[in-house]
């Protein structure tokens, strides 16, 4: 029978290393966008319900808690505490262009800096404090003043509104904004047992063979022959020929005496 052709796998294709992602960036505008945003449409919705609800424009003045709070209408031509104020239209648009320029700085120096949530939420107060009085000079020429708080017996001659109060205290906050804590240096926990001293590693010497190297033989000393271990050596005999002028009669006594004729 014959065999069916082997398939090959398909060969998996060697995956890329996956990268270590980076921690996300911090959010710094959702503050600013929230407080903004809270602040604009509070402010807008007052003077809504002030000037064409209440018709407070005709009826001028109501007591809430007087002389603590009351509503008192006013028609602010120029900043805060009506500086600047002018009829001149031009003035108008002047006024507009200050707030907008003034709203895009903040908003520049909180995306360059990142500064902590207390400025971020002083910076939003003051943009959107900013962006709802320009809207009531688009709308109606000035600025729509009505709250008014006295003491008694002294009679605030001076109207504001909510997008003054969050412009004062945007702009206060940011003057008066904490420092910023930097980061302290980990300190490196000291270890609770000593170390011991590491050991001198001795190199091994030059002359050393390697592992698994034949090592030559010690050299021996020379063998001697066997029969030289079993020889003793010969007592020497005298010299017969010893010149016998010189001996002594008692040499020659004693030499006739060893060696009898």
């Amino acid at each position: 029978m014959a065999q069916a052709p082997q398939t090959s796998k398909p060969r998996k294709r060697p995956t890329a290393p996956k990268r270590s992602q980076k921690a996300p960036p911090p959010v710094i505008w959702r503050p600013v966008l929230v407080t903004a945003a809270l602040v604009f449409l509070l402010d807008q919705a007052l003077k809504y319900l002030v000037v064409h609800v209440l018709n407070l424009e005709l009826v001028r003045e109501i007591d809430v808690i007087d002389p603590w709070l009351n509503l008192r209408m006013a028609w602010n031509q120029g900043m805060n505490f009506g500086l600047f104020a002018s009829d001149i239209d031009v003035m108008r648009w002047v006024l507009i262009a200050i707030a907008i320029a003034v709203c895009a700085w903040v908003a520049i120096w909180i995306g360059r800096t990142k500064p902590s949530r207390f400025a971020q939420v002083s910076a939003g107060m003051l943009i959107g404090g900013a962006l709802g009085n320009v809207i009531d000079r688009l709308l109606y020429g000035a600025v729509a003043d009505f709250l008014n708080m006295s003491l008694p017996g002294w009679r605030n001659p001076y109207s504001f509104n909510v997008a003054d109060i969050a412009i004062f205290l945007g702009a206060l906050g940011l003057v008066l904004m904490p420092p910023e804590k930097k980061p302290e240096p980990k300190k490196r926990k000291a270890p609770t047992t000593p170390r011991k001293p590491r050991e001198p590693v001795v190199k091994a010497a030059a002359s050393q063979p390697a592992a698994g190297a034949a090592t030559p033989a010690p050299a021996s000393a020379p063998v001697a022959d066997q029969g030289d271990l079993f020889l003793e050596p010969e007592p020497q005999r005298p010299d017969a020929s010893r010149n016998r002028a010189n001996d002594t009669p008692g040499d020659k006594a004693r030499d006739g005496s060893d060696n009898p004729r």
